[in-house]
């Protein structure tokens, strides 16, 4: 396995320590005083969810996991599983859900994703940056409205509700940021 600089520690990224393949939560780099800087990492143990928080050198090594990552096609949703395809195999594979987590609401049919797998086991899966939904309802446009700082919720077609312009109304599709489920523009 590839051993990486604990400075080069992201957010995000699957380690492995202690024998325990762990995602990365948040890293701080900590210069206290007159001592040694450090690295604080904290990471979520990835087969029962448990928290953990380590201090590590700024020269100490990090034992970065070995991921597969390949990009499917998501098709559709079987009970407890969603099923997606290698468009150069073409050879399905269910998923369970719970490896998405809560982005599944922005999972659409034919969209394609980011798997990571390690030894064959899928770890974690990233939709597309941004997405394009209807607005189911929101408040009545406001008279004289435009793109002023202030935001009306709107309830999307996925169920969440994001923050839109005052001027925006029921039936438009708009752009929404995956990442902070926030509005980005108006889809003509």
């Amino acid at each position: 396995m590839p051993f990486i600089n604990a400075t080069q520690v992201r957010a995000g990224m699957i380690v492995n320590f202690e024998g325990e393949l762990c995602r990365v939560i948040s890293v701080e780099h900590q210069t206290p005083g007159n001592l040694p800087a450090r690295v604080v990492v904290k990471m979520k143990r990835l087969k029962d969810g448990i928290n953990r928080e380590n201090r590590f050198g700024s020269a100490d090594k990090v034992d970065k996991a070995s991921l597969e990552q390949h990009m499917l096609e998501y098709l559709y949703e079987d009970g407890d599983h969603l099923v997606f395809m290698n468009n150069e195999t073409y050879e399905q594979m269910e998923i369970n859900k719970d490896v998405l987590g809560d982005d599944l609401v922005f999972l659409q049919p034919n969209m394609q994703c980011e798997i990571e797998f390690y030894e064959g086991t899928p770890l974690s899966i990233t939709v597309p940056g941004n997405v394009v939904l209807e607005i189911l309802e929101t408040d009545p446009v406001m008279k004289n409205a435009n793109a002023t700082g202030s935001y009306k919720p709107a309830k999307l077609e996925n169920g969440i509700t994001v923050g839109v312009p005052p001027y925006m109304e029921s039936g438009e599709r708009i752009r929404v940021n995956t990442v902070d489920r926030t509005f980005m523009e108006r889809v003509k």
